[in-house]
Formats: structure tokens, C-alpha cells, sequence
């Protein structure tokens, strides 16, 4: 498990749910961890529980969509470790409204979290890491980006991610850095565990059930380590076979083709 030993990580909105299982695991790894998130006591309290556990790692309050915020953060690793070896821009939000109810400053707010927010820490992460002499950045998009999915801001900033991975991923090689994208589908936390949406999407969801957080974070460290060493510019579904068809999934149970 000590695939990143030595290595150094930023992970945004760490601080609970999804983020908080990627920053355990990256630092269970071997990574030092610059736990980052705009919710203060949630992240020192990670700290203080990874530093318990014989970690390293410190925390940062981070709005993602800031770009002065995210030079101070890179100057904080700098100055804290001297380099940066991977970075998992997971910080989001959700919208839950339609088209025609989303008001432009809701639709502002959630593309400067999801998508501008995934863009200026790639821009600022990147010169460092070159510094470094490679890197790794896992851009945390979503199921949605394959599909219309009821949230329209949600889904442009996911589908909005694909795209900006990929432009990276070709920008950045040369400069020994690495940029893929994790696309999970209904993972359960303490955030959504109360949410109408659950029991319709895992009945349709061919494995039958929700993904966790510790899953998508196995994922996130595969393709932060050097264990995907050959592997830049992908998308990487993690949602129980939902997107592979679980439409066509159901309509060939109802009729009898398979078996549910």
C-alpha cells in the first residue's frame, strides 16, 4: 500500500464524503496530504485523525474557485514539502434544479466550483509538478458527463471536465504529467443518503446497489500512483454498469432475455 511513499498530495473538498476517503487513502499509501476545503473543522479534524494514524498530512481552507486561493495553496505545499506529486480536484456541488428553474447565479456558482475550479488548479498545480519532475492529476467528473442528467449545471461542468482532462492531458505530457478523469455514478454518503433519487437509481443500476466512497478512492489511487504509468487523457467509469446500459439492461429483463 506504500505506492506513494514520498509523494506529495493536494486533495480538494477533502473534508467529508468522497474527498475525506481519498485523502485517507492517498496518505494510507505513503502521500503526504494537503487536505483542502472551504469546511474548517471537518478538515482539521481529518488531520488530526490521519496525524493520529501516524500520517502526514495538514489542512488548508480552499475556495477552489478563486485563483489568488489556489496560488496561496500551491505556495503553502511549496513551502510545506518543495514539490507536488499529485493532485485530485474533487470539490463540487450539486444544483438539483431544471433548466428552466436554474436562476444565472445559481448556474455561475456551481461551473466556477465544478469546472473553473478544476481549471485553475490545474493551471496552478502544473508548473510545480513539472518542477518535480512528474505528477498526476485526477479530475473527478461524473456518470452525468455521458448523459442528459436532470441538473443541467451539474452535468455541463461534468461533461465540461471530460473535456478540459483530455486538452490537458495532451497540453501537459511533455512535462512528465499525467491527467485522467473519474467518472463515479451513485455513491451513498452522509450527504445523499437521505435523497428520493437512491432507490430508483440502484433498481436500474445493473449491479443493484450504490458504490462507496473508499471504491472510487481505490480508483483515484491507482491512477495517482505509478501503477497506471501509461495511462493520460481517459475517463474512467465508476458507476455499477449504469452508463454501459442500464436502460437497455431493464428492458431486456422485462422482456425476458435475461435474467434479473
Amino acid at each position: 500500500m506504500r505506492s506513494l511513499e514520498g509523494r506529495v498530495a493536494i486533495v480538494t473538498g477533502a473534508s467529508r464524503g468522497q474527498g475525506e476517503a481519498e485523502a485517507r487513502l492517498l496518505a494510507q499509501a505513503g502521500a503526504a496530504v494537503l487536505v483542502c476545503d472551504v469546511l474548517q473543522a471537518e478538515g482539521e479534524a481529518l488531520v488530526q485523525s490521519l496525524e493520529a494514524d501516524g500520517h502526514e498530512a495538514r489542512f488548508l481552507a480552499l475556495d477552489v474557485s478563486s485563483k489568488d486561493a489556489w496560488a496561496d495553496a500551491i505556495a503553502a505545499v511549496r513551502g510545506w514539502k518543495g514539490r507536488l506529486d499529485v493532485l485530485i480536484n474533487n470539490a463540487g456541488i450539486i444544483n438539483r434544479k431544471s433548466l428552466n428553474d436554474t436562476p444565472l447565479e445559481a448556474w455561475e456558482r456551481l461551473i466556477g466550483i465544478n469546472l473553473t475550479g478544476t481549471f485553475l488548479g490545474i493551471q496552478a498545480a502544473a508548473p510545480l509538478m513539472r518542477e518535480s519532475g512528474c505528477g498526476s492529476i485526477v479530475n473527478i467528473s461524473s456518470n452525468s458527463a455521458f448523459s442528459g442528467h436532470y441538473d443541467p449545471a451539474y452535468t455541463a461542468s461534468k461533461w465540461g471536465v471530460r473535456g478540459l482532462t483530455r486538452t490537458a492531458a495532451m497540453e501537459y505530457v511533455g512535462w512528465g504529467i499525467r491527467v485522467n478523469s473519474v467518472c463515479p455514478g451513485l455513491i451513498v454518503t452522509g450527504l445523499n443518503a437521505d435523497a428520493p433519487h437512491l432507490k430508483p437509481m440502484i433498481e436500474l443500476t445493473p449491479m443493484k446497489r450504490s458504490g462507496t466512497p473508499e471504491e472510487v478512492a481505490r480508483l483515484v489511487l491507482f491512477l495517482a500512483s505509478e501503477e497506471s504509468s501509461f495511462i493520460t487523457g481517459e475517463d474512467f467509469l465508476i458507476d455499477g454498469g449504469f452508463t454501459s446500459g442500464a436502460a437497455y439492461r431493464r428492458v431486456a429483463v422485462e422482456s425476458g432475455l435475461y435474467e434479473s
